[in-house]
């Protein structure tokens, strides 16, 4: 009976655990607003997690795809960079969040000429995704 009780309890726990780590992916398409020189723009954020390796774009002016770097996802937690360049001027942009379900929530620290500004970011999975 002992071996039985056991064996349940293995189950629920692997269970538990596999759930976790499904919500907690951030494969998908990701959508936020952000306010820049008064004016609300949509970003768009798209992730895949393949094979433990974090990759992913964001679309830009033009429908321009740029290439995210140096990303992580481990224990619910994304972190990544993205560098555009344009009008002589070179853009870092570091983003940290954690994901719960459909909703990713952050900060993303940018390197503008010089001046680091620091802003919080919500965004939602596009539901098309799951």
């Amino acid at each position: 009976m002992r071996m039985l009780a056991a064996a349940v309890l293995m189950v629920a726990v692997v269970g538990l655990s596999q759930g976790d780590d499904k919500k907690a992916d951030p494969t998908g398409t990701w959508k936020w607003t952000v306010d820049f020189g008064g004016k609300s723009r949509e970003q768009t954020l798209k992730l895949e997690l393949k094979d433990g390796k974090l990759t992913g774009v964001m679309p830009g002016r033009n429908n321009m795809e740029t290439k995210i770097e140096d990303a992580t996802f481990k224990d619910g937690k994304v972190e990544f960079k993205v560098t555009r360049e344009g009008k002589n001027q070179k853009t870092v942009s570091k983003y940290s969040a954690t994901i719960d379900g459909d909703t990713m929530k952050g900060t993303i620290t940018s390197d503008r000429g010089g001046k680091e500004q620091k802003t919080e970011f919500e965004a939602k999975r596009e539901k098309t995704d799951k």
